[in-house]
């Protein structure tokens, strides 16, 4: 099972951060690469425990749906998003906040399962596993620059 980490250093404060990354339209504008947007559950502003959200997007040239709820959250410091339904076997993205001097460390675990078996480690091997750590790491850079635009 896959484990991505990635760290970064967000030029502001932690409160900021959190309700960024936890904000559905701030989501929709981090991953303009892949057309996401939301289609059910909560689809705009702040996301709060126990909120779902499905997603439409478009993955590796396939439209896809996946619907995430938020199982944890421990204000401003992490929450924890699973996923519901979707294309993985299961994934689990824990976001944590860190105040680091005049900032915030946004480090993100994305735990994973691929479908379709020992298919699926292969795919991991052969491109997904670089494909979402390229895609978690994008995001981070566009809240970062969100984040540090007015600073």
């Amino acid at each position: 099972m896959p484990i991505i980490r990635h760290d970064i250093f967000i030029d502001a404060p932690i409160h900021v951060c959190f309700d960024l990354a936890r904000n559905v339209d701030v989501h929709t504008e981090t991953t303009k690469k892949t057309k996401e947007r939301a289609i059910d559950g909560v689809t705009k502003g702040l996301m709060e425990k126990g909120d779902t959200v499905t997603w439409e997007a478009t993955h590796l040239g396939v439209k896809q749906t996946l619907t995430a709820k938020i199982i944890e959250m421990k204000k401003p410091h992490q929450f924890t998003d699973v996923m519901i339904k979707g294309a993985f076997h299961s994934f689990t993205h824990v976001h944590e906040f860190i105040e680091s001097g005049t900032g915030t460390i946004m480090k993100d675990t994305f735990t994973y399962q691929s479908p379709l078996g020992v298919l699926g480690v292969i795919a991991d091997k052969i491109f997904l596993e670089k494909y979402m750590r390229d895609f978690l790491v994008g995001r981070a850079v566009e809240l970062k620059r969100i984040a540090e635009k007015d600073r």
